[in-house]
């Protein structure tokens, strides 16, 4: 073999090596492509799964309060439609209030 043939054989082996190491970075790349995809698509499930939670949490919360609000509105309703005016002492004060007013 003379130095022209070893050169040529040294440029293919060179050129079957760059195209293997081309063939492993686009594997490399759609692996990493692949991964990539199935954490985002995780990451999509885990937020539905837990917005949808949150969400439930709320909403339960919020119809909580509501009953709580409405019960203590109605109680204080209650409270107000069982109060007595007293007639006498609200004339009491209030000719107090309009006698201190003359002065």
């Amino acid at each position: 073999m003379d130095n022209t043939e070893v050169l040529g054989h040294l440029l293919k082996i060179e050129s079957e090596a760059s195209a293997l190491v081309d063939d492993a970075q686009a594997e490399a790349d759609k692996r990493v492509l692949e991964a990539e995809k199935q954490n985002q698509a995780a990451l999509e499930k885990r937020y539905c799964e837990e917005s949808e939670k949150l969400e439930g949490e709320y909403l339960a919360l919020k119809q909580k309060i509501r009953q709580e609000y409405q019960a203590e509105l109605d109680a204080y309703r209650e409270r107000l439609n069982s109060a007595r005016p007293d007639t006498n002492r609200f004339s009491a004060l209030l000719d107090k209030l309009i006698a201190e007013e003359a002065r």
